[in-house]
């Protein structure tokens, strides 16, 4: 370990930065779990089903356009604003969906919510790669992954309770004074750290924006039952969202030419993949096993502990090889991702006991505490200087990409096909999107 590395992430120096990193990560953590666990009641009560999968793809359509715009602003002011703006947000967001009187205006909430996790996340990821040298890099993004312990272990259960106390608002309006808390105590150590003084790219920003309006539009074609609005509103989202791509990933990006772009296609594959079923499996718990909210929130428990864990050791082995093995780990990690998907979608619908499908869907946690730090950190590792912000939202947006694609097809083939065959068919397809990760792992070796 080198003399910069030395006293770990908890030295002096960067210790209230570590603390604030896992903090932000931890309420984003509540969230998701709290959310995916109560929705199928939230849309049981507001009449929803058919827009159930909007109410995830809105949440990630705004976190590809904060993550951007939040992330080159960091770049340029430093990481201190922007992060206290994407705190707003995100309150904003939960106030208006707690308050929500119709699964429309639910799904405008999710969206503001979105925009204020995307700057949250896009400032943690920045904050560690200016923060931490690189050897310590994959012990930060192990502590991170370890936020979700405390929500995975008492996440579920929370909501469930709120959702029966309080009713599902609860759980949005609750998570406020957690919000409050983090944002006093991760602020400081933001502060502290400099502005590159990087131009913000405003071309960046509208490149990004109308890559979110095609692919929202793109989801809208999916859930029409007639062939011609189907093809007009999928033919203007591919028309808005293609060229828009190729300018924030490069127009030769499809090629992957270094180990930056590989990385990207690796985890737009893995959350297409991985997160799109995770946004249904609570429901075809609920309604292909009978499962009440608790314990259909159970087996996303057990999917973000062995996450953590996995990541931990991850992190073990990735310093003691300097990080020699991080292809080979994706494409084992994403190997078992496929196998998990594969089981969960035969056991959802077997007369095994329903055990079987936490423990199927707790495997594919396992592969994404390998696969998704592995490939984080390669990504990392080739950030130009000075682009940091930018590079860590493009990551990010390659993130939201591909859980906003995979959550709005299973929701749409749900609100089709019902949720017995829709959920079958888009297991299924993530499976064959996260071997197209598998492909690609080989191409986070080479030397740009």
């Amino acid at each position: 370990m080198t003399a910069t590395a030395r006293g770990g992430v908890f030295a002096p120096e960067r210790r209230t930065l570590t603390l604030g990193v896992m903090l932000s990560m931890l309420i984003i953590a509540f969230e998701s779990l709290a959310v995916a666990t109560v929705l199928p009641q939230v849309a049981e009560h507001l009449n929803g089903l058919k827009l159930y999968g909007w109410s995830f793809s809105a949440f990630f359509m705004g976190f590809m356009v904060s993550t951007v715009a939040l992330g080159g602003l960091a770049d340029r002011l430093g990481p201190a604003r922007p992060y206290l703006l994407s705190a707003l947000c995100f309150g904003l967001g939960l106030s208006i969906a707690g308050l929500a009187p119709t699964m429309a205006v639910f799904i405008l909430g999710r969206a503001v919510q979105g925009f204020g996790g995307g700057g949250v996340v896009a400032v943690a990821y920045l904050a560690i790669n200016r923060g931490f040298p690189d050897e310590l890099r994959a012990r930060v993004l192990a502590l991170m992954s370890s936020a979700w312990v405390l929500p995975g272990l008492i996440g579920p259960a929370l909501a469930s309770a709120l959702a029966a106390l309080l009713s599902w608002r609860g759980v949005f309006l609750g998570l406020l004074p957690l919000l409050v808390l983090a944002a006093l105590l991760t602020l400081p150590a933001l502060r502290r750290m400099p502005a590159s003084g990087t131009p913000v790219d405003r071309s960046r920003l509208i490149a990004v924006t109308l890559a979110a309006l095609g692919v929202a539009l793109g989801l809208a074609a999916l859930g029409q039952h007639r062939l011609l609005p189907a093809l007009l509103l999928g033919a203007l989202g591919t028309a808005l969202a293609l060229p828009a791509l190729g300018r924030l990933y490069g127009r030769g990006a499809y090629r992957l030419p270094s180990p930056l772009e590989a990385g990207f296609a690796v985890r737009l594959c893995l959350t297409f993949g991985f997160f799109g079923a995770e946004a249904l499996l609570p429901l075809s718990l609920q309604r292909l096993r009978g499962l009440g909210l608790l314990e259909s929130g159970l087996a996303l428990t057990a999917a973000a502990l062995v996450w953590s864990l996995c990541s931990f050791l991850h992190s073990r082995l990735d310093e003691r090889t300097a990080g020699r093995y991080r292809s080979q780990v994706v494409r084992a990690g994403s190997l078992v991702i496929a196998l998990s998907l594969l089981l969960s979608g035969w056991l959802l619908h077997s007369t095994l006991p329903v055990w079987t499908v936490g423990l199927a869907w707790a495997l594919g946690g396992a592969g994404m505490g390998f696969a998704f730090q592995a490939h984080t950190l390669v990504v990392l590792k080739q950030a130009p200087e000075g682009q940091e912000g930018q590079v860590s939202g493009n990551l990010q947006l390659a993130d939201m990409l591909g859980s906003a694609l995979g959550a709005g097809l299973g929701g749409a083939l749900v609100g089709l096909l019902g949720v017995s065959s829709g959920s079958g068919w888009y297991l299924s397809a993530g499976t064959l999107a996260v071997m197209g990760a598998v492909l690609v792992a080989g191409k986070l070796r080479r030397t740009p």
